[in-house]
């Protein structure tokens, strides 16, 4: 960065839009999504997009929610490993595939197996966080 190439500020170049993203979380927090889940998601959406700055914020979350410092060090290999329950597994699986964008990918098996473990509206707040992750990760990392 130079001088004359300056971060950009989103949030104080559009402070309502900017806003009301930020009002998302307690909006998907209040229709149930449970706060140590929706930090895995954003720190494995995080990984995958390769943005430090959420990496690093998310880690925090994660461990002030209580996630065992296990999962958070085998996020990254969690089909690997054991650490995860299936609803987790399922949920991870719905996250890189959201985050992966496969245009061939058919999701029809990634959703049923979400469906045994959670309702559809669960599921849809479940992919919100998934999509506003995704987002703010752009966002992030427009910045630099």
């Amino acid at each position: 960065m130079t001088d004359t190439d300056p971060l950009l500020t989103h949030e104080k170049n559009q402070p309502e839009i900017f806003g009301h993203l930020g009002h998302t979380h307690a909006l998907m927090a209040s229709h149930g999504l449970d706060h140590a889940l929706s930090v895995l998601i954003e720190l494995r959406a995080s990984q995958i997009n390769q943005c430090a700055y959420c990496v690093a914020m998310h880690l925090n979350q994660a461990r002030k929610s209580g996630v065992p410092q296990l999962k958070l060090d085998t996020l990254v290999v969690w089909r690997e490993v054991d650490h995860f329950s299936p609803a987790e597994q399922a949920v991870l699986a719905w996250t890189e595939a959201l985050t992966y964008l496969d245009r061939d990918r058919d999701l029809s098996d990634l959703r049923q197996d979400l469906r045994k473990h959670y309702s559809d509206e669960e599921i849809s707040v479940i992919t919100a966080d998934i999509s506003i992750i995704n987002l703010w990760n752009r966002i992030q990392k427009s910045k630099h």
